[in-house]
């Protein structure tokens, strides 16, 4: 019983067996003041000439990889994240082209930004630069050596190059497609971002900034929504990518949390939400005050059993799981919904902010209408 009070004292994760399937978006991102990942993974996030390179790179790869299949603007916009933070701070010109220029480290293995094999020049200066060794270039940091194989000139002005948005854009597209991949299967897309660095967390990394496009991209349609239910949508619709922080979150927006969650994750070094400090955000922003946690968050406003399946539920409406359904004092979390299905979800410890399905968290105890 212990446990099960200290579970239910914040806000936490379902329980291991019904984990979401989500990847860890670590802390490559961008910053705010606070040290905590900004607004990530939302389309406003990508400078419009970037996203725009982006989007017609997917398009356009099917011409040098004809066999490719399910190359998305989002999984390129994962590996740009990573690698370059969407070149932001640099000046992307009408023609693409970005400057200053981007420079990785000299990997002469001197230890310096983790490199500790030497790579010996291949383009003499050229892309990168310099003629002492190698250094990756680019919004996608691609090794010259490598560049030469994969490099495409996508704004057809005879010159293949690396630092403009264009080319980089496609040559990323066709590396990742190989000999012709299908991307939309995921152990097909897991094989191409570990071709592009063979690391695993680097995947995990990638692979969570695509699903937070794509779920951008796929934002939910708002057209028939107004007043405060639109305001605390739009309030923690605009938080997806912000980091999970146990016991994170206030009515004034992310914050650190505490120590420790029954998993052992603490939140007192990340800042966040939890899922009731999203849900208390949120709703403060239409002058609505929720008390902290999920199961004091079911005892407001007009409690929908759940009995009556989610398709009572209303945009706006929260969302609530439980361990016992039908018991209030054994809820556990708690999200937003937004209609077609969908919740904007802090899930747990290791992810973001995100829209799920609203059967993606086990234990559906029904919901409560505060508009």
């Amino acid at each position: 019983m212990g446990v099960l009070l200290l579970f239910c004292a914040v806000c936490c994760a379902a329980p291991v067996s019904s984990a979401i399937s989500a990847y860890v978006a670590l802390a490559t991102g961008a910053r705010d003041d606070g040290g905590g990942i900004a607004v990530g993974g939302s389309v406003a996030d990508i400078p419009p000439r970037m996203l725009a390179a982006y989007q017609s790179a997917a398009q356009q790869v099917g011409k040098y990889v004809p066999k490719c299949r399910g190359m998305r603007w989002p999984i390129l916009a994962g590996i740009a994240k990573v690698e370059s933070n969407h070149a932001i701070g640099r000046s992307v010109a009408g023609n693409g082209d970005i400057r200053p220029k981007i420079y990785g480290v000299l990997l002469n293995g001197s230890g310096a930004g983790g490199n500790t094999t030497v790579f010996p020049d291949t383009d003499g200066g050229r892309w990168d630069g310099t003629a002492t060794g190698e250094r990756a270039v680019g919004p996608f940091q691609f090794l010259p050596s490598t560049w030469g194989g994969v490099g495409q000139d996508s704004g057809g002005d005879g010159t293949a190059d690396p630092h403009n948005a264009d080319d980089a854009a496609l040559g990323a597209a066709v590396y990742l497609c190989g000999n012709g991949r299908d991307l939309a299967k995921e152990s097909q897309l897991r094989a191409a971002i570990f071709q592009y660095n063979r690391s695993e967390e680097y995947v995990a990394n990638v692979r969570g900034w695509i699903d937070q496009y794509t779920a951008a991209a796929k934002g939910p349609a708002l057209d028939n929504v107004t007043g405060d239910v639109r305001t605390v949508l739009e309030a923690a619709l605009a938080q997806r990518g912000v980091p999970y922080s146990w016991g994170g979150g206030t009515a004034k927006g992310p914050s650190t949390g505490v120590c420790c969650s029954p998993s052992s994750k603490s939140g007192a070094s990340i800042r966040g939400f939890d899922c009731s400090g999203l849900t208390t955000y949120a709703y403060a922003q239409a002058g609505i005050r929720l008390p902290r946690t999920a199961a004091a968050q079911a005892g407001v406003g007009q409690r929908i059993p759940a009995s009556a399946g989610t398709r009572a539920l209303q945009p706006g409406d929260l969302v609530f799981y439980a361990y016992a359904p039908g018991r209030d004092s054994t809820i556990y979390h708690v999200g937003i919904y937004v209609g077609g299905g969908q919740m904007v979800n802090a899930a747990r410890p290791g992810t973001v902010v995100r829209l799920d399905a609203v059967d993606a968290m086990s234990g559906y105890a029904g919901g409560a209408r505060l508009l």
